[in-house]
Parts: C-alpha cells; sequence; structure tokens
C-alpha cells in the first residue's frame, strides 16, 4: 500500500487547481493574470507531490535543460504579460522534457483501450507493435 503524506494531498489539491487555472486562463483568450496564477499553482503543487529536491534533480538534468529553459523561460514571459507567446515556450517545453514519457502513456492507453481503431493507434504513436 501507498503512503501519502498530507503535504503530497495538498500538493494534489494545488495542481487540480493550476490546471484549472490554466485552462480557464486558455478559454479566456489567454488571459495572463489567470495563466500566470495557474503556472505558479502548478509549479508548486509539483514541488509539494513528488518534493524540492526531486523537483529540482528532474528539470535541472543535463539532458533536459532545454526543455526547462523554455518552460520556465515561458512560464517568465506569462508573467510579464506576454501570455500567448510563453505559453507557444512553455509547451514547446513541456513536450521537450516528458517526450520520453509519451511512448509510455501511448504504450499503456494501447493496451487498455479495447476499440480496434484507437489500439492501432496508440501502438503505432508508441513506436512499437508490442510491449514484449
Amino acid at each position: 500500500m501507498i503512503s501519502i503524506t498530507e503535504w503530497q494531498k495538498i500538493g494534489v489539491g494545488i495542481t487540480g487547481f493550476g490546471i484549472f487555472f490554466i485552462l480557464f486562463g486558455i478559454l479566456l483568450y489567454f488571459d495572463s493574470v489567470l495563466l500566470a496564477f495557474g503556472n505558479l499553482l502548478l509549479l508548486t503543487g509539483l514541488s509539494l507531490i513528488i518534493g524540492l529536491r526531486k523537483t529540482f534533480s528532474f528539470f535541472f538534468q543535463r539532458h533536459k535543460l532545454k526543455g526547462t529553459s523554455f518552460f520556465l523561460g515561458g512560464v517568465a514571459i506569462v508573467l510579464l504579460r506576454w501570455p500567448l507567446l510563453g505559453m507557444c515556450l512553455e509547451t514547446y517545453g513541456f513536450l521537450s522534457l516528458f517526450k520520453g514519457f509519451f511512448p509510455v502513456v501511448f504504450g499503456f492507453l494501447g493496451n487498455a483501450c479495447n476499440t480496434p481503431f484507437l489500439s492501432t493507434l496508440f501502438q503505432k504513436l508508441q513506436g512499437t507493435g508490442s510491449m514484449v
């Protein structure tokens, strides 16, 4: 059984609010205040969930510095009230940071989804035909 501390529970809630504010800021035509607040909540919640040391070591690995610089640069640009440019930079940084995780997600979705079209689509996005 996995034990979750109270700080991690609070971090999940803060991360959820961060995602909500980011999506609501995008829905309201890239409202810079909502996007900036969502970014700050998301980063705070992430560091509460996995801890400050693990967050720092994840973002500042040598092979992830390009993605980190684009992501954090996008956050800074959003805070300076250039929301469209900042969100574009953040998206590129996010995709660059988590590009190694996407095949795992697509493989899981391909196996979990029994719909023929979707399972073949997710398996093609994964890159291999099987998990074995």
